[in-house]
């Protein structure tokens, strides 16, 4: 299963990581990731204005869209599109962070599933 993860680089800047969580327990039906302790989850619908200029992740957190879309720029001006079914794992809690842009003046609708 792929992820994207973006996180704090040496330089204080955030960057985009491909990652593969990889699928280790077979169950009778399904193949499963290793459990990961999760401490909440948030349910969150932007509005279309959506745009957040700078800023980092105020936890280490799983972002899963569900509906809608976001343009995340990391601190190098990468951009990456998410839309539904895409899951980023925001790390960059220091540094310059990201900006988060709404797509086509439309709301998104995600969940957070905070990590610390």
């Amino acid at each position: 299963m792929k992820i994207v993860r973006i996180f704090t680089g040496s330089d204080g800047k955030s960057h985009f990581e491909d990652v593969e969580i990889p699928l280790v327990e077979k169950q009778p039906a399904d193949w499963r990731s290793k459990f990961t302790k999760a401490s909440g989850i948030i349910f969150r619908e932007t509005s279309p204005q959506y745009d957040l200029d700078y800023h980092v992740a105020p936890q280490r957190q799983y972002v899963i869209t569900l509906e809608g879309y976001v343009d995340i720029t990391d601190g190098s001006g990468a951009t990456r599109r998410f839309g539904p079914g895409d899951i980023m794992l925001a790390e960059d809690t220091t540094g310059q962070g990201h900006i988060s842009r709404a797509v086509n003046n439309k709301p998104r609708k995600c969940i957070f599933v905070t990590l610390d």
